[in-house]
């Protein structure tokens, strides 16, 4: 079965000397730009309370490139300007829809980006052709896809350039295997099957941080606006663009190991944000929980895996897989457990795993397993007994005629 998905392409690119002098006064006639644009917005709101769209001061930059000292302007790509003024207008949006801090103004050093439109018919011939800037040499050829409608270059902190875009492309799910998987995620293992594997978690950040600390020692005993510190700013950065990318590599490969060998995928869904405010929360971002289940979810979408993610508040631990009884308590330092009811003796992440999976079909058939699970005090899960109550009750959190715990609504 042949589908539509949107795939975004990320190219290393090798501008030369007279390109990345240029690129380097693009990259700060867009951020006066941005940092002018965001003042003039927010004094304007601030004194008359207008609010300004990238629409008017667009008007405004027509009049600045022909103003006496800013007619350097003129010389950048009249695109990437207007794209300029177009971020800050969803970085606004963003920011009323309270998805987003309020736009901040920006710093010269760090990441930053172009975004060019009408990159040349030199597509088809396999060539990258930037406006006012030529031919742009990068890694590997280009991908056979449609010629993008905008192409992003960003340079990041390491002074290395990349090239991004997006096309729609074909793509044939692969035959499903029949298999299926629960996947518990955790800080000494990342992640435990409900096959039994165990998959190690590498503390990419933990390695390496003995020699980040080192070098940012380092960097903080440098002259500010010296060479010595924009040298040792750059080697820091490639320090941490390191565990990145070996995070990242290790990530892919085994989520797409994943979705090739299981037709089903169960996961947790985790509130990583959370977690990351609390305890240990520097582990937790180290082993990136959230970019795990992201990779899953659209390389399940890709390759046609079902993935199902099970409610947080699910106690897959405490339940055991066997005959469904539920442990009063459970330990963070127990790993290894026995059930008092059947006698089956329980390795904690592995369990939790294989509930997972299971509380996953559940769900998806519209059942909840938390309402047929044993308490101590039941003999087996066939004689619990089933009481309906009314809607109200239930949701009044009254206690019915036999005493019982009104059943959960989903």
């Amino acid at each position: 079965m042949v589908s539509l998905v949107i795939r975004s392409y990320r190219l290393r690119a090798y501008p030369n000397g007279a390109q990345r002098r240029l690129l380097d006064r693009w990259i700060g006639a867009t951020r006066w730009l941005w940092n002018t644009a965001l003042g003039i917005r927010s004094e304007a709101y601030r004194t008359c309370g207008l609010s300004l769209t990238g629409i008017d001061l667009s008007r405004w930059l027509t009049q600045w490139k022909r103003t006496a000292g800013h007619e350097w302007l003129a010389e950048v790509p009249a695109t990437v300007l207007t794209q300029c003024l177009r971020d800050q207008d969803c970085a606004f949006s963003h920011f009323f829809a309270r998805h987003a801090r309020y736009p901040r103004r920006k710093a010269k050093g760090g990441r930053h980006s172009l975004r060019f439109q009408d990159i040349g018919a030199g597509w088809r011939l396999g060539l990258l052709w930037l406006p006012k800037l030529g031919v742009l040499k990068i890694a590997e050829a280009l991908p056979e896809v449609e010629r993008p409608d905008t192409v992003t270059l960003s340079r990041d902190a390491t002074g290395a350039y990349y090239v991004s875009f997006c096309a729609e492309v074909p793509h044939t799910l692969r035959p499903g295997t029949g298999d299926s998987v629960g996947i518990d995620l955790g800080l000494t293992h990342l992640a435990t099957l409900s096959t039994g594997e165990k998959i190690p978690n590498s503390r990419h950040y933990q390695r390496r941080l003995r020699y980040l600390r080192q070098q940012q020692r380092c960097l903080a005993r440098r002259q500010k606006g010296s060479q010595r510190r924009e040298k040792q700013r750059v080697r820091v950065a490639r320090a941490h663009a390191r565990v990145r990318e070996a995070r990242q590599y290790a990530l892919h490969a085994l989520t797409t190991r994943l979705v090739r060998e299981f037709s089903v995928i169960a996961i947790e869904d985790l509130n990583v944000k959370a977690l990351a405010r609390g305890r240990g929360a520097g582990a937790i971002q180290d082993a990136a929980f959230g970019e795990l289940r992201r990779q899953l979810r659209y390389k399940s979408e890709w390759y046609g895996p079902l993935l199902l993610e099970v409610d947080r508040w699910y106690a897959s631990s405490k339940h055991c897989s066997m005959c469904r009884f539920r442990l009063d308590e459970l330990r963070l330092d127990q790993r290894q457990w026995k059930c008092p009811k059947c006698g089956t003796r329980h390795d904690r992440d592995i369990n939790a795993a294989r509930n997972l999976l299971t509380q996953g079909v559940r769900q998806l058939a519209g059942r909840d397993d938390r309402d047929l699970c044993v308490d101590a005090g039941d003999a087996c899960p066939e004689e619990q007994l089933l009481v309906q109550v009314l809607a109200e009750e239930a949701r009044s959190g009254h206690y019915n005629r036999a005493g019982l715990e009104p059943a959960r609504l989903e």
